[in-house]
């Protein structure tokens, strides 16, 4: 996990059927899910008989040039923007995964985790199966390949049903689209349309983790893919199978409290209403007199106006963000306190002399960066500063999509919450309840949550012991 003591996104798909410029849509797609993953994104397209790949390591605006777009046209596509979970972080495990197959030829992205994997790729490992990379996603496209159901559906369906854990994926063959979401909803998956458009029959149907990319390329939301549903878009039909009913729903509670953008809809839900009641209950439980709200941008900002809006103390952005940081940049030989933090977020003096300050994030991961932004703060003149967390202690990683460290470096599962308090320099420290954070989120109004990284309590029974053993345990 990379410095910034943040959690990762997992990553981001999007898949278009029945447009002449399907490629074209891939790629703006991407481009709004670009928050999902910034390591390596991909794209395969269809022009009804061959399927043609592209994908490269760095960003969508980068990797998609108008040379590589013309190569790839076509009328279907799907495509992934990446972060690393499962697999390393390399161009062998970028997606999506394109193979032959006695199926033909089949390509899939994936989003989430699966819990099982190394235990089914040994087993397919021992009857003979080569893999080409070490991603988890790659187990699925051997199951579909061995599975002895006859049409390429059922085979799907077939594998589907032997794996465990987060999924949200879309597929295509040279003339259709395929999207599915595992059992529990772990992870969003939404479908919209774009009307046809003059001189044309057909509507394009669209698939989408979040539905801002729905916005970018002009399509309507129609609805989420449901919990263990398989949705096959062909040349004309829409067919629904549910390959499994039986599980509990739980989906990821942290897609509304930071992964989401928040002009989204995510498991039926605007993302933007869950992130303003976050701060508003945050205000409801730890109220404190206080001259300025303040967010750490931008993971703190709708909470934090949430919280001004319930305090009545003003909000102000007095921590400005540089969006322009590069993955590399050259550190002055004469050490710098706090160089990174300060290359990204640099106070604003004149709003922060003399105040007390209620400090808003999302989370504290091992509480290394909120440490150095407390200090930036106090530096800058601030009188007090007071940081409330829009939810709980995350005391367990996920296994499910979530770049979380092990449970070794999360500071909330070895220290109290004073003891982070006082590690971090802040003058209080609060987070929300979990009963706050699912009021919060609307527990039970459109969707039940997994909350496993507040609890340790895990929807699923294969998870990796080790990464969940407390720290004087495996020191």
């Amino acid at each position: 996990m990379p410095s910034s003591d943040k959690f990762h996104d997992e990553c981001g798909v999007v898949a278009i059927f029945a447009n002449p410029e399907a490629e074209k849509l891939a790629y703006l797609g991407l481009h709004a899910l670009q928050h999902r993953g910034q390591e390596s994104a991909g794209i395969v397209t269809s022009d009804g008989l061959n399927l043609r790949p592209h994908k490269a390591m760095g960003l969508v605006a980068d990797i998609f040039t108008e040379d590589v777009l013309a190569r790839l046209r076509g009328s279907l596509a799907i495509g992934h923007t990446r972060y690393s979970t499962a697999g390393d972080s390399a161009l062998m495990n970028a997606q999506p995964i394109l193979v032959q197959s006695n199926k033909g030829a089949i390509a899939l992205a994936h989003n989430g985790n699966l819990v099982n994997a190394h235990l089914i790729r040994q087993e397919l490992e021992k009857q003979g199966s080569i893999f080409q990379t070490n991603s988890d996603t790659e187990v699925i496209v051997h199951l579909i390949a061995l599975s002895r159901e006859h049409t390429l559906p059922e085979a799907i369906v077939d594998a589907l049903r032997r794996v465990e854990g987060a999924f949200s994926l879309v597929m295509m063959c040279a003339d259709r689209i395929f999207a599915a979401r595992d059992p529990r909803g772990f992870r969003p998956l939404a479908m919209g349309r774009i009307p046809a458009a003059e001189g044309h029959k057909r509507e394009t149907i669209v698939f989408a983790s979040e539905t801002c990319a729905f916005d970018l390329i002009g399509a309507e939301y129609i609805r989420d893919v449901k919990p263990g549903e398989l949705i096959v878009v062909g040349p004309g039909e829409i067919r629904s199978h549910f390959f499994s009913t039986t599980a509990a729903q739980s989906s990821c509670i942290f897609e509304h409290v930071y992964f989401s953008r928040p002009d989204s809809m995510v498991f039926g839900r605007a993302v933007q209403t869950s992130r303003e009641n976050l701060g508003r209950q945050l205000a409801q439980e730890s109220p404190v007199e206080a001259d300025l709200v303040v967010p750490v941008p931008d993971s703190g900002v709708t909470a934090a106006m949430g919280f001004s809006a319930e305090s009545g103390i003003p909000f102000r952005f007095a921590l400005i963000r540089n969006h322009y940081v590069g993955r590399t940049f050259i550190e002055p030989s004469q050490s710098v306190r706090d160089f990174g933090v300060k290359l990204k977020l640099n106070p604003v003096r004149a709003l922060l002399e003399g105040k007390r300050v209620v400090l808003i994030d999302d989370s504290i991961v091992r509480g290394t960066t909120s440490r150095k932004i407390v200090r930036m703060i106090r530096s800058a003149g601030a009188k007090e500063v007071h940081m409330r967390i829009s939810c709980p202690p995350t005391i367990s990683p996920c296994f499910y999509g979530v770049d979380t460290p092990s449970k070794k470096q999360l500071i909330a599962a070895n220290k109290s919450v004073d003891e982070i308090r006082e590690y971090i320099g802040a003058d209080s420290l609060a987070y929300l309840s979990l009963a706050g954070l699912k009021k919060a989120c609307g527990e039970g109004e459109t969707t039940s949550y997994c909350s496993a990284c507040y609890t340790g309590d895990y929807p699923t029974d294969i998870i990796d012991v080790e990464e969940i053993l407390p720290a004087a345990v495996r020191s």
